[in-house]
C-alpha cells in the first residue's frame, strides 16, 4: 500500500513539473519573443521578399458560385502586380499597386483606371476580399498595435494568439483583429475581425498546410462573410515560387496592357 501511495505521489509530482515546465517555457517564449515578431516571421513566411503565383478564387453565395484564376507577382510590402486569365470574358483585367498608388486596366474598354485611396477597402472583383486584401497596402506588421493574449491548442497544433490593435491613422477597417499562429513555425491558422461595435464582421481560415515553393505555408484561404450567412470567397494557391527576381518590366503601367 506504502509503495503504491509513493508511485502515486511520484505521478503527481512528475505532472506538476511537466505542467509548471511548459508554463515556464511559455513565459520564457513571451518574454524573448515580441508579439509584432510572432506577426512578422508569420507574415515574412507567406509574403516572401518577392513572390510569384498562379491563384484561384471560388466566390460563393447563397444562389450561385463562380470561379476565376489569375497570376500575381509582388515584391516586399510596396509592389503588387494582379492579371486575371479565368475566365474569358474577364481574361486581362490587371491591377497595378505601387506603394499607395493602384491602378486598374479594363481590356473591355481599353482603358487604365486609377483606384483611389477611398476604394481599397471596396470588393475585390465582386469577391470578399478587398482590393488591399490582395495588394496588400495595409500591413498586418507596420499598421497595427501587437499584445500576445495567450495560447490556444488548435487541431493544428498549439498557437499563439495575437490581439492586433489599429494604430490612429492606419488605413484599415477593422477595428480589433485576432489572429492565431502556430508556435512551431509561425504558420497562420486563424484571423478574426472586428468592427467598431466589437462585432466580428469576418473570419478567415487558413488550411491544407503543406509545403509549397520551399516552404510549409497554408495554402487554402476561406473568407467567412459572418453578417453574411452564405456568403464566402475561397482562395487557393496553385502556383508560388518565393525569392526569385521579378522583372522591373512586371511593375509597370506599360505592363497592365499586355496579354499574356
Amino acid at each position: 500500500m506504502r509503495a503504491f501511495v509513493y508511485r502515486s505521489l511520484a505521478l503527481l509530482l512528475l505532472s506538476v513539473f511537466v505542467i509548471g515546465s511548459a508554463q515556464l517555457a511559455r513565459a520564457q517564449s513571451a518574454v524573448e519573443e515580441p508579439a509584432i515578431e510572432i506577426v512578422r516571421k508569420s507574415d515574412q513566411l507567406t509574403r516572401g521578399d518577392t513572390q510569384t503565383g498562379i491563384y484561384r478564387m471560388i466566390i460563393v453565395r447563397p444562389d450561385w458560385e463562380r470561379s476565376m484564376v489569375f497570376e500575381y507577382w509582388s515584391e516586399g510590402t510596396k509592389k503588387a502586380f494582379i492579371r486575371v486569365k479565368e475566365p474569358v470574358k474577364e481574361r486581362g483585367v490587371s491591377f497595378l499597386k505601387i506603394e499607395r498608388e493602384m491602378w486598374q486596366y479594363v481590356p473591355r474598354i481599353n482603358r487604365v483606371i486609377k483606384i483611389p485611396p477611398s476604394m481599397m477597402l471596396q470588393s475585390w472583383m465582386g469577391s470578399d476580399f478587398t482590393n488591399d486584401d490582395l495588394v496588400k497596402e495595409s500591413s498586418v506588421v507596420e499598421d497595427y498595435e501587437h499584445t500576445l493574449v495567450g495560447y490556444e491548442t488548435m487541431d493544428e497544433g498549439e498557437a499563439y494568439k495575437i490581439e492586433l490593435i489599429p494604430k490612429p491613422e492606419a488605413p484599415v477597417a477593422w477595428d480589433r483583429m485576432l489572429y492565431w499562429v502556430r508556435v512551431t513555425d509561425y504558420v497562420p491558422l486563424r484571423a478574426e475581425f472586428f468592427n467598431e461595435r466589437g462585432e466580428r464582421v469576418r473570419t478567415m481560415i487558413y488550411s491544407d498546410i503543406r509545403e509549397m515553393g520551399g516552404r510549409i505555408i497554408p495554402v487554402r484561404f476561406e473568407l467567412i462573410e459572418e453578417k453574411k450567412p452564405g456568403r464566402k470567397t475561397i482562395m487557393v494557391l496553385d502556383e508560388l515560387v518565393f525569392d526569385k527576381p521579378i522583372s522591373r518590366s512586371v511593375f509597370t503601367q506599360a505592363n497592365l496592357r499586355r496579354s499574356r
